[in-house]
C-alpha cells in the first residue's frame, strides 16, 4: 500500500539538451529560425522586431504600433483579419515589450499556406486607422486609471523609475498626456522604420514540413523599402532615494518593491545566482514565504525574481501586506538578506531548492513552443549555447560557501532601493 507519508524518491536530473535549430538566411536577411517537431499537427510562427519600449522615439508609440497591427490593413479590416483567424481555428497577436515587439500566430500545419498571407498583410500594409486609434487610446487610459488605483501597480511603476531613471527606457512610466497626444503619423513612421522583415527574427516551431519552409522563404523573405535604424540610449546612473514613499490615502495595504541592479545572463555565476534568489523567495517553501506569510502573517505572499532584459536586469522583493505591518515586513525581508551573508544554508534546505528548480526546469521543456522560447534567449541575449546544459551542472554544483559569498557581494540591504506605497503615515 502505498504510503503518502513518504515523500517519493528524487532521480537527479542528469543533463538536459535543447533541441538543434535550424537557421536559415532568408534573401532580405532575415534570419528563419526552425525547430521541429511532429508530436501535435500544430504550428507556430513568430516575427520578433527591434520594436520595443527601447526604441520609441517618443513615449508609448511602440505600444501603440503593436496594438494598433491588426485593426485594418490595405486588404482587410478588423473584423475581416478576425474572421479570418477565427475560421480556421487559429490564434495572431501582437505583443510588445521593452525590447521587442512578436506577432505571433499559432494554427494547424495544414493550415499554414492559408494564413501566411494574412501574416504577411499584418506585417507590411497596416493603415493605423485613427477612429481605432483614438479608442485604443481611451480604453488604454481607462484601464491604466483603475489599475493606479491598486498600490502594488503604483509600486512596481516607481519602483522601475527609480531604479532606471526616469528617463532611461526602463524607468519610463506611463505618462496619460503625453500618450493621448501621440499622432497617428507618428505610429505609422515608427512601423515603417522598425517593423522591416530584413532586420527581423523569424521562429517557426511544430509540426514544420518542407513544404512551410519554402512558404516562408517566399512569403517573408521580402524586401521592404527601408532599413531599420538602431536606437541609442545613454547609460543610466541611479540617482532616487534608497527609501521612497508613495502616499495611497485610505489604503489598507501597503505594496513592498525592494531590489536593485542585477548581473546578466552572460555573468559567469549567473546559475548560482538563480539558486541564490530562489533560497531567498524564489518558490513557495522559500525563506522570505517561510518568515514573513507562514510565521509573521504578514502577507498572503512575497517573491524574490530576477528581470532579465536586454540592456539592463533587475532583482525585485515584491509583497503586499498589512499597511500597518509594512516597516515590520521590511525589517524581516533585511534580516534574511543577512543571515544568507552571516549563515551557511542548511545541506537539507539547499537540495530541496536543486531539486525544486531542475525539476521545475525539465517541466518547462515539454513542449516544442517552451523548448523554443529557451531556445530564444539564447538568440537575444546573446548567451553560450550550452547555456541551459550549464544550468543543470552549476546548479547541482553550488555549495553553501559560494552562495553566501555571492550574497554578501549582492545582497546587502544598504545596496537596494526600496519603494512603499500605502496610506498616510
Amino acid at each position: 500500500m502505498l504510503d503518502r507519508k513518504v515523500a517519493p524518491p528524487v532521480q537527479p536530473l542528469a543533463s538536459i539538451t535543447l533541441p538543434a535549430a535550424d537557421v536559415l538566411l532568408l534573401p532580405n536577411g532575415a534570419r528563419l529560425h526552425i525547430l521541429r517537431n511532429a508530436a501535435q499537427p500544430v504550428i507556430r510562427l513568430q516575427a520578433v522586431f527591434k520594436a520595443g519600449k527601447w526604441y520609441e522615439p517618443a513615449p508609448s508609440v511602440s505600444l501603440l504600433t503593436a496594438r494598433m497591427l491588426l485593426e485594418g490593413t490595405r486588404t482587410r479590416t478588423a473584423r475581416q483579419i478576425a474572421d479570418e483567424v477565427a475560421f480556421y481555428g487559429a490564434s495572431l497577436e501582437c505583443e510588445q515589450g521593452f525590447d521587442r515587439a512578436t506577432l505571433t500566430l499559432y494554427c494547424l500545419s495544414r493550415h499554414l499556406e492559408k494564413l501566411l498571407p494574412l501574416f504577411l498583410d499584418v506585417i507590411t500594409a497596416p493603415t493605423f486607422p485613427e477612429v481605432e486609434l483614438a479608442q485604443l487610446k481611451a480604453r488604454t487610459i481607462q484601464n491604466v486609471r483603475i489599475e493606479r488605483q491598486k498600490t502594488s501597480y503604483l509600486a512596481a511603476e516607481q519602483f522601475s523609475r527609480n531604479l532606471y531613471g526616469p528617463t532611461f527606457p526602463y524607468g519610463v512610466v506611463f505618462d496619460e498626456a503625453k500618450f493621448d497626444g501621440v499622432l497617428v503619423e507618428q505610429v505609422r513612421a515608427f512601423h515603417q522604420e522598425f517593423y522591416q522583415l530584413m532586420g527581423a527574427e523569424i521562429f517557426l516551431c511544430g509540426d514544420v514540413l518542407p513544404e512551410h519552409e519554402q512558404l516562408i522563404q517566399q512569403t517573408l523573405g521580402i524586401t521592404q523599402s527601408q532599413q531599420t535604424n538602431i536606437a541609442s540610449v545613454e547609460a543610466f546612473t541611479i540617482s532616487a532615494p534608497p527609501l521612497d514613499y508613495v502616499t495611497v490615502p485610505g489604503s489598507l495595504q501597503a505594496s513592498l518593491r525592494i531590489g536593485r541592479l542585477w548581473p546578466s545572463n552572460s555573468h559567469p555565476q549567473t546559475h548560482q545566482l538563480q539558486v541564490l534568489v530562489k533560497v531567498l523567495g524564489g518558490y513557495f517553501g522559500s525563506r522570505l514565504m517561510k518568515n514573513i506569510r507562514e510565521d509573521k502573517g504578514f502577507t498572503y505572499g512575497i517573491y524574490a525574481s530576477v528581470g532579465p532584459r536586454e540592456h539592463a536586469t533587475s532583482f525585485v522583493i515584491g509583497s503586499d501586506v498589512n499597511a500597518a505591518s509594512a516597516d515590520a515586513a521590511i525589517q524581516e525581508v533585511h534580516y534574511e538578506l543577512r543571515k544568507l551573508q552571516e549563515e551557511l544554508i542548511p545541506a537539507d534546505e539547499l537540495q530541496t531548492v536543486k531539486n525544486y528548480m531542475t525539476g521545475k526546469f525539465a517541466n518547462e521543456l515539454s513542449t516544442v513552443f517552451e523548448q523554443c522560447d529557451k531556445y530564444k534567449s539564447i538568440v537575444f541575449f546573446n548567451i553560450p549555447t550550452d547555456y541551459y546544459s550549464e544550468f543543470i551542472k552549476q546548479t547541482q554544483a553550488v555549495d553553501a560557501r559560494a552562495l553566501q559569498l555571492l550574497a554578501q557581494e549582492y545582497l546587502s540591504p544598504e545596496q537596494m532601493i526600496e519603494v512603499v506605497v500605502g496610506p498616510q503615515r
